[in-house]
C-alpha cells in the first residue's frame, strides 16, 4: 500500500494544498517519511487525512467555474466501525460545498472493502448537493465494494455501478472527465423521464 501514491499527473493545474478554498489548504508533506496507516500498513504521505483512520483522500482538480471537484479515495470504506461517512461529509464534502463545489467525480478504485451502517449522511450529502443541482459519482469501485454498497442501498444517494466502472480516466485532462460523466448523467436523467 505505501507505494500507491495519490495521481499526480495534473499536479500542473491544481494542488489542494496551495489552493486557499481547499480543507487541504497549507499542509506540507514528506516524500520519505511514512506515518500514516491503514490498519497496520503505512500508505503513501502524499494522502490526506480527514478523521478517519482507514480512509484517505487526495483532490485531484477542483473547478470553481465548473462546480466540480475530483477526489481519489484510498482504504477502507468503514461506515460500521469508524463512522467514515461522517468524517467524509463532515472534513471534505461539506468544506467544499461550501465553497462553492457541489458535482464530485470520486476515483474509489483504491477502496478495498466497504462496510455499510445507517444512510444518515448520505441522504444529508443527497441533500445539500440537490439543492445546488449537485451529484457525486463513484468511479472504478472493485465489483465487492460496488454489491456492499448497492446492498446498503447507497446507490439511492450516489450514482455509481456499471455505467461507471472500468473508465479509463488516467490519460484525459480533468475537463474532459467532467464532461463525459455529466454526459452520461445526463442520458440517464433523459432515460428516467
Amino acid at each position: 500500500m505505501q507505494d500507491l501514491e495519490p495521481f499526480y499527473r495534473w499536479r500542473h493545474r491544481y494542488i489542494a494544498s496551495k489552493d486557499e478554498r481547499s480543507p487541504f489548504y497549507g499542509r506540507t508533506y514528506s516524500e520519505f517519511e511514512y506515518s500514516q496507516t491503514i490498519y497496520n500498513y503505512y500508505i503513501h504521505p502524499q494522502w490526506d487525512n480527514f478523521g478517519s483512520p482507514t480512509l484517505y483522500a487526495k483532490i485531484l482538480f477542483a473547478d470553481y467555474d465548473q462546480h466540480y471537484a475530483i477526489i481519489e479515495l484510498i482504504g477502507e470504506w468503514n461506515d460500521a466501525v469508524h463512522n467514515d461517512i461522517m468524517f467524509l461529509k463532515r472534513e471534505l464534502m461539506d468544506a467544499l460545498i461550501n465553497v462553492g463545489l457541489y458535482r464530485f467525480i470520486i476515483i474509489a478504485e483504491n477502496v478495498l472493502n466497504f462496510h455499510a451502517d445507517d444512510t444518515d449522511y448520505y441522504e444529508e450529502w443527497y441533500d445539500d448537493m440537490q439543492e445546488y443541482e449537485g451529484w457525486a459519482v463513484l468511479i472504478n469501485l472493485q465489483e465487492h465494494v460496488y454489491q456492499e454498497m448497492k446492498e446498503a442501498r447507497l446507490d439511492d444517494y450516489l450514482h455509481c455501478g456499471e455505467l461507471f466502472n472500468e473508465i479509463n480516466w488516467r490519460p484525459h485532462e480533468p475537463q474532459r472527465i467532467y464532461a463525459a460523466i455529466e454526459g452520461v448523467l445526463s442520458q440517464e436523467t433523459r432515460r428516467i423521464y
